[in-house]
């Protein structure tokens, strides 16, 4: 009765010691501190992936069940997860419900607008640990660590050339197949990537 009465009187007692956000539950903030533990105590036994939370694997796993039980009523695109339906729902609607504080710059998900901030805050919390190379995006600087891994995931399907990033094979395959995407306004030159 206590732990909902706390729940639906907005209060947080409990204050994660590592980043301070707050919880109305104990355990809430337990399961949240495994996040700073680096402890991933769950772990999918399809792909290995490590997960912090039960939770987080169980909604994970969705995506090997090749279930998609999620439709947009406008455009009939498919989700594994409800939430990322409504968040899709978004880009029909128009809204723009998150605003950059600093720019104005107005974004679909808070999640986004987030990471933009980042620019403006000239924090670059991602840190190559060969280089010591930083990076706003997390997502970057796992693409930069291919170059080091010597990992070259992505192939040609016509000539079998592989590629550390994605986008780098992607050049390629419109070089191959002769297609330009940029034309030059003064010269009116064909080109492929525009610098």
């Amino acid at each position: 009765m206590k732990r909902h009465q706390l729940t639906r009187s907005g209060q947080r007692p409990f204050t994660c010691d590592v980043c301070k956000k707050t919880f109305s539950q104990k355990s809430n903030m337990k399961r949240h501190q495994l996040i700073h533990s680096g402890q991933h105590l769950f772990t999918c036994d399809v792909c290995k992936k490590t997960f912090t939370q039960k939770s987080n694997m169980k909604r994970h796993q969705l995506i090997h069940s090749g279930q998609h039980p999620f439709t947009c009523d406008v455009c009939k695109k498919t989700f594994i997860h409800k939430c990322n339906m409504k968040r899709h729902q978004l880009i029909h609607s128009g809204q723009h419900p998150f605003t950059c504080y600093v720019c104005k710059k107005t974004f679909i998900q808070k999640y986004n607008m987030k990471r933009h901030q980042l620019i403006h805050s000239g924090q670059h919390p991602f840190t190559c640990d060969v280089k010591k190379k930083t990076f706003i995006q997390k997502c970057n600087m796992k693409r930069h660590q291919l170059i080091h891994s010597g990992q070259r995931p992505f192939t040609c399907d016509v000539c079998k050339k592989t590629f550390s990033q994605k986008s780098n094979m992607q050049r390629h395959q419109l070089i191959r197949s002769g297609q330009h995407l940029f034309t030059c306004d003064v010269c009116k030159k064909n080109i492929h990537s525009e610098v």
